[in-house]
């Protein structure tokens, strides 16, 4: 899919600001972009998620966008996502470079990089 295709669908996870009720899971920022995470559990499970980041990229915020999405019901201390996985849903996109560097953003937000 492309990143464009995806923002006509909507964003289901953006937010301008941290929710009430949510926890920051972290937060990360190289050059412009920035991105934070936030969850609510119960039970050591992840019930909903969501982010908010500058909104000059379109491909931080995709990608944010579907990670939040795949955090939804993971254990709080065992989070996985997998980054081939994220690429390969937006393998449309030209600039795979920058899918990349955006993706590495997401996930030194979650600790992972």
């Amino acid at each position: 899919m492309k990143v464009s295709e995806y923002h006509k669908q909507g964003l289901k996870n953006y937010v301008e600001e941290k929710p009430e009720g949510f926890t920051s899971l972290g937060t990360a920022k190289e050059g412009a972009h920035r991105v934070e995470i936030f969850i609510t559990a119960e039970n050591g499970k992840i019930v909903d998620a969501r982010f908010s980041s500058s909104k000059r990229c379109k491909k931080l915020m995709a990608i944010a966008d579907v990670v939040t999405e795949k955090l939804k019901g993971q254990k709080v201390d065992s989070i996985k996502i997998d980054p081939e996985e994220i690429l390969q849903f937006f393998k449309e996109e030209k600039e795979q470079d920058k899918m990349r560097n955006r993706l590495s953003i997401v996930l030194k937000a979650l600790g992972k990089q």
